[in-house]
């Protein structure tokens, strides 16, 4: 790229980075969203991440709350499970998500790849006549029974004892369920309730395979529009694609002009040159004149679509970001579910949370400010707020912090909360 390009300040790829997010606007006192607002959230950010832990509300409620505000979690599963108002559903995308219907033919050549062997050993399961006639007796029990869990089917066999060691009929489950079809029409007490393809999947929605080259595409592109702004290649991240597959779909965008290199400040004071989709290029001109400005105090999951890129957190903010719940307690250096704290355009603290769920208490059993950021009262302020409705959010009333680094900022918080 020519170097009389304007070089964009890194602020202006924060606003953006952020807005395309929609981490922007400012905490309001409106009513709760719809779920109207609910969907048209997950179509801008392509899919939401779902996960097991349940420290807070699970990683998907979360991303929700962090950019609307307080809602009703039962809005966000109504238009996933609830037939009159499903728009949303399950599959594999960035990890296990929740993605758009719209996007629902985007997935059909991953699920011929499942068809056909995929990964995980199953084509080796299905070599074997037993896993055939379980997956047939699973299908069939479902066609004749209606929806069901692994749950209600039962095993007596033989466990190894590892988290993955699932029983014949859960792995005959997940296979059809990756291989569409069978869909997650329900879940009940966060299990997945399986039926077919067909009793689930809306007539509206369109299901005409695009094939593998021309999804891959469309992938790697709503990655970058999603994203705003990012390396070529961290775009691949967030499609869930391996980098050297995303590779060449990013450099015939490029050519072909959808996507537009740019050159741009970053935290570590040097200058880059980085993609934007070209629908946005006019909202990075406007990020750079300070007409979008970032205003937003929330919290965010350690699953949440901002960090999916590799190292894009170091990369506009200086700031790493990794899930230490599953190293042992003595190699943490932050805590075992921390959600990092964002106040306008910084990522400035993270805490480590467990709510208390009957005592209506939610429990920091660490809170931190970044190093060199000061508790100051407009921090705490937005800081307070955002507690505020993310205790409302949590059905909490009270607040307890164990420990605060440094001690003034849990003292100042409490203060003003």
């Amino acid at each position: 790229m020519s170097p009389t390009h304007p070089v964009y300040p890194l602020a202006a790829a924060r606003a953006l980075a952020l807005h395309t997010q929609a981490l922007t606007p400012p905490q309001s006192a409106d009513p709760p969203p719809s779920p109207q607002a609910i969907v048209d959230l997950v179509e801008r950010l392509g899919c939401v991440q779902i996960d097991t832990l349940h420290m807070v509300q699970r990683s998907h409620y979360l991303v929700i709350w962090s950019r609307l505000g307080a809602y009703d979690p039962a809005d966000f599963d109504r238009v996933v499970y609830a037939p009159e108002s499903r728009q949303l559903f399950e599959y594999w995308r960035h990890a296990a998500s929740i993605l758009p219907l719209k996007e629902y033919r985007y997935q059909m050549p991953l699920m011929t790849w499942y068809q056909q062997g995929g990964k995980g050993g199953w084509a080796e399961w299905l070599a074997q006549p037993v896993n055939r006639d379980v997956h047939a007796r699973v299908m069939e029990r479902i066609r004749r029974e209606g929806r069901l869990r692994s749950a209600d089917f039962k095993y007596d066999g033989p466990k190894r004892g590892s988290w993955w060691d699932w029983k014949p009929a859960k792995r005959a489950l997940e296979y059809a369920f990756a291989c569409g079809n069978l869909m997650v029409a329900d879940r009940v007490n966060f299990q997945r309730v399986y039926d077919l393809k067909e009793r689930v999947l809306p007539e509206w929605v369109e299901a005409a395979d695009p094939g593998e080259e021309a999804a891959r595409r469309h992938l790697v592109e709503e990655a970058v529009r999603a994203l705003g702004i990012c390396q070529p290649l961290q775009a691949a991240e967030y499609a869930y694609l391996k980098r050297n597959t995303a590779r060449p779909f990013l450099e015939d965008l490029v050519e072909s002009g959808a996507l537009a290199e740019v050159r741009a400040e970053c935290a570590d004071e040097e200058v880059h040159t980085l993609v934007v989709h070209r629908d946005n290029l006019s909202l990075l001109e406007e990020a750079a004149q300070g007409a979008i400005t970032p205003a937003r105090t929330t919290f965010l999951s350690p699953f949440d679509s901002l960090f999916w890129a590799r190292d894009r957190s170091l990369l506009f903010w200086n700031f790493w970001q990794g899930l230490e719940a599953y190293k042992p307690a003595k190699d943490r250096i932050w805590g075992y579910f921390c959600l990092p704290i964002l106040h306008k355009d910084r990522l400035v603290g993270r805490f480590d949370p467990k709510l208390e769920r009957k005592e209506g208490r939610l429990r920091l059993k660490a809170l931190y400010l970044e190093e060199g950021v000061p508790p100051e009262e407009e921090l705490i302020a937005g800081v307070a707020g955002a507690f505020r409705d993310f205790l409302r959010f949590h059905q909490a009333s009270d607040l307890l912090i164990e420990r605060s680094d440094p001690p003034e900022f849990g003292e100042k918080l409490l203060a003003a909360l």
